[in-house]
């Protein structure tokens, strides 16, 4: 796909903007492979190939492995995932869907039992995070696969 336009440059406060709820998620406790995976299923959700491609590089980089990659597109079936994980994964596609899911009160008592309130919200804003970013990516269309990782989580 050729890029249609480069966001950054045309509205930089946007992204400016984009980049803070970022650093908020980034900073807010949740831990960096729970975000790593919930990040990359609602990428594979919405069909973003540059999100995917960024978020399984950042995986692999923080020490994430090839199996658990390969099976998030039915982590349902696949036994290699907490409980922790399969709730933000659930919550995850629950609020990505929510035009469909509406988040109903059985979804949001089984994300509550292994999230508290502010852990849950947080979870929550990092799905809105990466759903507008999927949204920027997948209208914009910038060039997949030259993405770099960041680096081995410390």
């Amino acid at each position: 796909m050729q890029t249609r336009l480069d966001y950054g440059k045309a509205a930089p406060g946007s992204v400016q903007a984009m980049y803070r709820l970022e650093k908020y998620v980034e900073e807010s406790g949740l831990e960096r492979p729970l975000l790593e995976l919930v990040k990359t299923r609602v990428s594979q959700i919405n069909g973003c190939a540059f999100c995917i491609d960024m978020h399984t590089k950042d995986a692999r980089a923080a020490g994430e492995t090839e199996q658990r990659l390969y099976g998030l597109s039915a982590w349902r079936e696949a036994p290699f995932y907490t409980e922790r994980e399969r709730a933000a994964l659930a919550w995850a596609e629950v609020v990505t869907n929510i035009s469909q899911t509406h988040a109903s009160d059985e979804e949001y008592e089984a994300a509550r039992a292994q999230f508290g309130e502010a852990e849950l919200v947080k979870l929550t804003m990092a799905v809105i995070a990466i759903n507008g970013w999927n949204r920027l990516s997948i209208a914009f269309r910038p060039e997949v696969g030259t993405y770099q990782p960041r680096g081995k989580a410390e």
